[in-house]
């Protein structure tokens, strides 16, 4: 008899049954505003709080958090899971950080994984570098990576040498500068699955063909709420589903909810300006999947 998956995570929207997470209680405690870019509103008490609130709204999807060591290593961004590493079906890969403060922190995740005994199937390295927030699974063999300011063309190759064998095709699209090299635009800034056939988007951001592409797949798009967009630098679009059309999102964007809703999603939010807004990453940036399915 075969035991149950402990990992595997080639889906943005299937039942997520396992999740990496950092507590902002200890990851946030003393973090210099302007060092991190930071916005106005940061608060790292208030962070804290909202960052529990987020983990009590996880576990109670059914999902198991496996914490990442509470430890003092000054490394404040390593509350956002999600960018230093990317699951598959085959284990881990370890990606490589474009923000130099956060270079340390893929290094966390080796650790971790295999701690949990989960497989390392590879490492981006050189001058390589990807971060998970550019990485979209399109379905379960088509894996869509932003080009941008995080993640580079070499990354990009490193990581299709490491998934084709695997039946994995990987393609890079270009994504804007929008707000500058300090800021990050991410892929998923401007796309959130909801389910493997659904997804919540701010369209004029959007890569040509990567639209193109969505659509082919027959992916129906939601757009989000051009002016909540904006006036959350995009966090009003950072989603996170905990199975297809269930998802968590950060409170105060009522338009973009109301768009989801209207699309059959079910949303629960929380109260995220001290942690999501001031920190530029929404629920999607503070979880790193283990586990879908």
């Amino acid at each position: 008899m075969s035991s149950e998956p402990e990992f595997g995570a080639q889906s943005m929207a299937a039942p997520l049954r396992r999740v990496l997470m950092r507590s902002a209680a200890s990851a946030m405690h003393g973090a210099d505003r302007q060092r991190w870019h930071y916005g106005p509103g940061f608060d790292p008490a208030n962070a804290a709080r909202q960052h529990a609130a987020l983990a009590e709204l996880v576990a109670a999807s059914g999902a198991r958090i496996e914490w990442l060591p509470d430890e003092d290593d000054g490394l404040a961004d390593s509350v956002f899971t999600h960018d230093p590493s990317l699951m598959t079906d085959h284990g881990a890969v370890i990606l490589s950080m474009g923000k130099r403060l956060r270079r340390d922190e893929p290094g966390l995740h080796e650790v971790a994984y295999r701690r949990l005994g989960i497989p390392v199937l590879g490492r981006i390295g050189g001058a390589g570098q990807v971060e998970g927030g550019d990485c979209v699974w399109v379905d379960k063999t088509t894996l869509a990576v932003g080009r941008g300011v995080r993640t580079n063309q070499d990354g990009i190759q490193q990581l299709a040498n490491l998934l084709s064998p695997r039946g994995i095709a990987v393609y890079g699209f270009d994504l804007p500068l929008w707000h500058g090299e300090e800021a990050c635009l991410h892929l998923m800034s401007v796309i959130s699955p909801l389910a493997d056939d659904l997804a919540l988007v701010h369209a004029p951001l959007l890569p040509v063909a990567f639209y193109q592409m969505l659509g082919a797949r027959g992916i129906r798009l939601v757009e989000g709420d051009p002016d909540e967009f904006a006036a959350s630098h995009g966090l009003s679009l950072n989603v996170l589903p905990t199975s297809p059309r269930d998802v968590i999102a950060v409170a105060g964007f009522p338009r973009t909810k109301a768009s989801m809703e209207a699309a059959g999603c079910t949303v629960r939010t929380f109260e995220a300006d001290a942690l999501c807004i001031a920190c530029e990453g929404g629920p999607t940036c503070l979880t790193r999947p283990i586990l879908r399915g």
